[in-house]
């Protein structure tokens, strides 16, 4: 599949030459960008009978506690490595706010958000899950990758029953010593609680994506898509 890439200032948009029949928006984690993930989608190996745009966004810059206060790209500030200190409910909210606006940008671009993937990488991955449970319109499904479920006591209350039954791939590394696999198997099992269908996969990795990871990523995505 040939893609053509764009920037704009909030976000890095890859079209393939196609008209698109589904969209991916995919969020980066802590301290990158954009542009962190647009390497996968070349290793995704699409076929072209399914042209799918990629959309990622920027988180937008802030002051990251757990960094000294250092400002970086982050979807929001993460005041410990722990479940409480990675709650920032307002900032959380901004960011849930920004990705409604990028999913409605790509349903006025003409993609159904029945062929929307939400998808995140570790921070990006905990707004992914957050926003998408939450979202008024049926999604594709939702892709969470080494990351955790914030707020999840307020989830049974604020979910979406539009999206109920939405697809969900969850993938996390055993080893990876920045969102241990607790909290993955956690988010997992609160998700489980609630009805939700979970896919999970385990790898030998750390905090990062592996080969074989990648293609269980884009058999989901290709069965998510193509039946939709």
């Amino acid at each position: 599949m040939q893609y053509t890439t764009t920037e704009a200032s909030d976000e890095v948009t890859l079209n393939p030459a196609q008209p698109p029949l589904g969209s991916v928006v995919l969020l980066h984690g802590l301290g990158a960008d954009g542009w962190d993930f647009v390497p996968i989608v070349a290793e995704l190996a699409l076929p072209d009978s399914l042209p799918v745009r990629f959309v990622f966004p920027h988180a937008p810059v802030r002051p990251v506690t757990v960094n000294n206060g250092y400002e970086m790209r982050a979807w929001y500030d993460i005041k410990a490595f722990t479940p409480e200190g990675r709650a920032d409910a307002p900032g959380l909210a901004e960011s849930v706010r920004r990705i409604e606006t990028c999913l409605q940008a790509e349903i006025t671009r003409g993609v159904p958000p029945s062929r929307i993937v939400l998808a995140g990488f570790s921070q990006g991955g905990a707004v992914a899950l957050h926003a998408g449970l939450r979202f008024g319109q049926r999604l594709c499904g939702l892709l969470a990758l080494s990351t955790y479920l914030p707020s999840p006591a307020t989830l049974a209350a604020e979910k979406s029953p539009t999206n109920q039954d939405l697809p969900i791939l969850m993938c996390h590394g055993r080893l990876d010593p920045l969102v241990p696999l607790s909290l993955g198997l956690a988010a997992r099992d609160a998700l489980q609680a609630l009805g939700y269908a979970v896919e999970w996969q385990e790898y030998p990795m750390q905090h990062e994506v592996c080969a074989a990871e990648l293609l269980a990523i884009s058999r989901w995505l290709q069965a998510r898509i193509a039946v939709t």
